[in-house]
């Protein structure tokens, strides 16, 4: 399954489409899947409480080998699990839309976003509105599930 060469499509910094709609104040990351702004799809990014744990979270992510994964806090007691698929090629896995997808980052673009978990990082003004947006739909919700 893991390999040193992948000619996987991932996303990239420098990529056409615009595959990274933002990042919220909470760090979830919100990402156009394939670059198509109709399936956007918000996902728990690193999160730390501390310059050190921020530290030791970079490390590990650098320091990963083909083949292995490595898990760190997320916002709201999730975890994020990261898979180095290959040289330059990682996954995250979103299970968002009931079944697991993995979106493939080259190692630029991943360590951006993760950089968004120190402690000093400030989302951009524009990007307040991803998260009310996730509770406007919240809001639209009932609470109670409804019987059969």
């Amino acid at each position: 399954m893991f390999s040193e060469l992948s000619l996987a499509p991932r996303y990239g910094l420098d990529d056409e489409s615009p595959w990274l709609r933002g990042i919220d104040p909470l760090r979830r990351y919100w990402i156009c899947v394939n670059g198509d702004p109709r399936s956007l799809r918000a996902m728990s990014g690193l999160a730390t409480q501390s310059e050190e744990a921020f530290q030791q979270a970079m490390c590990s992510f650098r320091s990963l080998a083909i083949g292995q994964e490595l898990t760190l806090p997320a916002g709201m007691s999730d975890r994020l699990t990261i898979y180095c698929i290959a040289q330059n090629c990682y996954a995250i896995a979103d299970r968002s839309t009931g079944a697991e997808v993995w979106h493939l980052f080259d190692t630029e673009s991943l360590e951006s976003l993760l950089l968004t978990a120190h402690p000093d990082w400030q989302c951009a003004p524009q990007h307040l509105n991803l998260g009310r947006s996730l509770l406007t739909a919240a809001w639209g919700q009932s609470s109670v599930p409804k019987a059969a």
